[in-house]
């Protein structure tokens, strides 16, 4: 029979637990007021050292449970960086250093001791390697046996065998794993194996390569070790369960590469060669099934992205937050497909709270909704981040529909509002025409003539309301744009 005082004891020490734990995990960070932050008690005090330009920097701060369920943050890569991840208030109060401290002078071990420690890990390795060689043979006998059961797990060593492409690699995933991409371990190698071709673009983010992994193209974006947030964000997003889409840009890899003095860090990607809307409108006009083709596809992308698929392999609603031509991506059969992810943000619809990325970055000024340049938003509601990606795809259609070429008459490219404001507007640039004037992008009146332009820029002109509630969802221009795609005048 337990006595009274222990009972008493064991309930006070429950309850300084559970006390513990709802209040949170606190950490050392430099950048916050008083030097600490504070995280969930899921979450984890995050630590690290990284060479840039020859220079050891250091950053402590929190990490949210999804960034610590990312795995990315906690890993380190030799010699340029260094990073730990502690679950105990302030863990993170000691400062890392890349290459260890000279040993102290008087511990060093005589020649024997040395002799004894270098050829003992080499005994074990070797039996270690013998034992394997054995189970190995042991697992191909069984296999032989039997046929490998289609519902049994797929295991690294499978994905990545050397008939294997791309393709193949991500429909294995796509139908046997989560749906959020492949193996951490599987990415690494592929990345690592990645040779790089050429330049193909630069932006705020980093640059953007054409590489080659197994004779097959891949676009590898790399990031600075500065905009490390950006990268693991993007990664990140592109690995939520069940985003994978034909029009969602096809992840493959993120990885931390080591170049000798720095890091780099790799988001590797399937490869269009068109390049992104903004190069295609450009370089070509497009004929009316093909506009509506591409508005379908990018109108179907951005459906995907906002909507919450309910179950257990369930998928977050996620809004993109910097939908723009250049962030749109031309495939080789005609259809778009949403790429840049950095900027997302997801909804739990079961704490009702939004995952809103950590970084200095801002959606581009151009494409951003009246209530994001006049700071009238309700950033507490998701609804409102849909309702901006609505208004900027509007912009987005209208520079597809001035490439529209109807009876060989067409327009020149050119960016929403080029005749209103600077090439690089401001912040106050936009507010003054899209709030103040109310202004938006010229609608041609020979549109009218042609029913799929004018169907067009009747869903622009209701993607653009001052309004954001009276804008149209992703789902109903989908299917406005999808009846347009099945009339008997446009044949696709």
């Amino acid at each position: 029979m337990t006595r009274p005082g222990k009972r008493s004891f064991q309930a006070a020490l429950i309850f300084l637990s559970v006390a513990q734990l709802a209040a949170g995990l606190k950490c050392v960070c430099q950048l916050c007021i008083n030097h600490t932050c504070e995280t969930s008690s899921d979450g984890a005090c995050w630590n690290s050292v990284m060479l840039i330009e020859g220079k050891e920097e250091t950053v402590k701060s929190c990490l949210s449970p999804s960034e610590l369920n990312g795995q990315v943050f906690c890993y380190s890569s030799r010699n340029v960086s260094k990073r730990s991840c502690c679950f105990t208030d302030f863990c993170n109060n000691e400062t890392l250093h890349l290459h260890p401290e000279k040993p102290v002078e008087g511990s060093s071990w005589s020649t024997l001791q040395l002799v004894v420690m270098s050829l003992v890990p080499c005994l074990l390795l070797g039996v270690g390697v013998a034992a394997g060689v054995f189970v190995r043979q042991s697992h191909r006998c069984a296999y032989t046996a039997h046929k490998q059961d289609p519902e049994e797990h797929l295991d690294d060593q499978m994905l990545m065998s050397t008939d294997k492409c791309l393709k193949d690699l991500i429909g294995d995933m796509s139908t046997s794993g989560s749906g959020s991409g492949l193996p951490l371990l599987v990415q690494r190698t592929i990345a690592r194996t990645i040779v790089l071709q050429e330049s193909i673009g630069k932006g705020r983010f980093g640059e953007v390569w054409r590489g080659k992994w197994r004779g097959e193209d891949v676009a590898v974006k790399i990031f600075s070790s500065r905009d490390e947030r950006s990268w693991f964000r993007e990664a990140e997003i592109y690995q939520t369960i069940m985003l994978r889409h034909e029009n969602i840009l096809g992840f493959i890899a993120a990885d931390n590469k080591d170049s000798g003095s720095w890091t780099q860090l790799w988001l590797v990607s399937e490869y269009h060669e068109h390049g992104s809307l903004y190069d295609y409108l450009n370089r070509y006009t497009v004929s009316v099934e093909g506009m509506v083709v591409l508005a379908l596809s990018v109108a179907s992308g951005l459906a995907h992205l906002h909507m919450e698929i309910i179950g257990t392999q369930g998928k977050p609603a996620i809004a993109h937050r910097d939908l723009k031509s250049k962030n749109v991506l031309v495939k080789k059969n005609g259809t778009a497909a949403i790429a840049d992810l950095g900027l997302a943000v997801k909804h739990d619809s079961t704490t009702n709270t939004i995952d809103i990325p950590s970084n200095h970055r801002v959606g581009t000024k151009r494409y951003m909704a009246p209530e994001l340049l006049d700071e009238t938003i309700n950033t507490q509601s998701f609804e409102s981040f849909k309702r901006a990606d609505i208004y900027s795809l509007g912009l987005v259609f209208w520079e597809l529909a001035r490439r529209c070429s109807v009876r060989g008459l067409h327009e020149d490219f050119q960016l929403p509002y080029y005749d209103l404001v600077p090439s690089d507007p401001t912040i106050d640039d936009m507010r003054k025409v899209v709030c103040e004037q109310k202004l938006r992008p010229n609608v041609p009146n020979q549109w009218q003539s042609c029913e799929a332009l004018r169907v067009m820029g009747k869903l622009m002109r209701e993607c653009w309301y001052v309004n954001p509630s009276a804008r149209l969802t992703a789902l109903r221009v989908k299917k406005t744009v999808s009846q347009l795609s099945a009339t008997k005048e446009i044949k696709i």
